[in-house]
């Protein structure tokens, strides 16, 4: 049996998997089940009043869970597969149970660009719950190994799909209404603007995306960000070049904020395996993608978000 089909089969059966994605590694379960989402919960420790995202294999689930108007099906046209999840209407519930909706008349539902993931969705044919494969306000793993490091214990499958290329999770932004931002990612609002025009201040909606809690993808030890000097003992997380004689772990040596944001989460689990009193962060630019990195980040420094 293909690893493609004990995933399916374990999912068929009410399991939990792990999905491998461009974002991060998630922790599926089938959107249908309440059973399952329910083991979801328990193997993270989450919140049960935080929603989901739903991963879909293609347009035609995706329509028949929720309800898209034009501008969510340009969205999807511009950036599905990818990490962008779009929060809309639920059509039928039958298809994504009350709890992975946080009791909410919305659904968040993403198709994710990775072969493996594409492959295990289209065979099951059903939509996927999948937040990341951490314990609740622990980095997310990017890896398969961080992936069964944090919750092996739970899942009946959990496939190598190889190390996430994006490495946060996605964008989330919701139609609800106004178009709202509500969730920095790899897909900026720049380029969320350039489709759909521009967008609605984001708080009405907050509740309805995941990882809006405060204190979120934090390790063991106290985080501080925004260093430039980085002091004795700590373990640095260095944004280009930097002169540190302590542990020195690179984002990006070439201020390459697409390859800091891969490297974000790998890094964060890298230090914290050393035991730190600290992890100091180097500042990140606002721009682009920085925006999404900096929202992680604060988080895990356990600022309000």
């Amino acid at each position: 049996m293909s690893v493609v089909d004990a995933a399916v089969r374990a999912l068929r059966e009410g399991g939990l998997i792990h999905l491998p994605t461009e974002t991060v590694y998630g922790l599926g379960a089938s959107a249908s089940d309440p059973e399952a989402v329910i083991k979801v919960f328990e193997a993270k420790g989450r919140p049960r009043f935080n929603p989901l995202i739903v991963h879909v294999g293609g347009m035609a689930l995706a329509e028949r869970i929720g309800i898209f108007d034009d501008r969510a099906r340009a969205l999807a046209a511009a950036f599905w597969p990818g990490s962008l999840t779009l929060v809309v209407p639920v059509r039928d519930t039958g298809l994504v149970c009350d709890l992975a909706r946080a009791g909410l008349d919305s659904v968040a539902l993403r198709m994710p660009d990775h072969k493996m993931a594409l492959d295990i969705l289209r065979g099951l044919g059903a939509g996927v719950v999948a937040p990341s494969a951490n314990r609740s306000g622990r980095p997310s793993p990017t890896t398969q190994r961080d992936a069964f490091e944090e919750t092996g214990a739970f899942v009946q499958a959990s496939p190598d799909g190889g190390d996430c290329q994006v490495g946060v999770e996605s964008t989330v932004v919701s139609l609800l209404g106004d178009v709202r931002y509500l969730r920095a990612g790899a897909v900026t609002r720049a380029q969320i603007e350039a489709v759909v025009g521009a967008l609605a201040q984001d708080e009405a909606e907050g509740h309805r995306s995941p990882g809006r809690m405060a204190l979120h993808y934090a390790p063991d030890a106290p985080v501080k960000i925004n260093v430039e000097n980085p002091s004795v003992g700590a373990a640095y997380l260095a944004f280009g070049p930097v002169e540190h004689d302590g542990l020195v772990i690179q984002l990006s040596a070439t201020r390459d904020l697409h390859e800091a944001a891969a490297n974000l989460f790998k890094a964060l689990r890298e230090a914290d395996r050393f035991t730190p009193p600290v992890i100091e962060i180097a500042p990140i630019p606002e721009d682009g993608v920085g925006e999404a990195i900096n929202d992680r980040i604060r988080r895990a420094a356990g600022f309000v978000g």
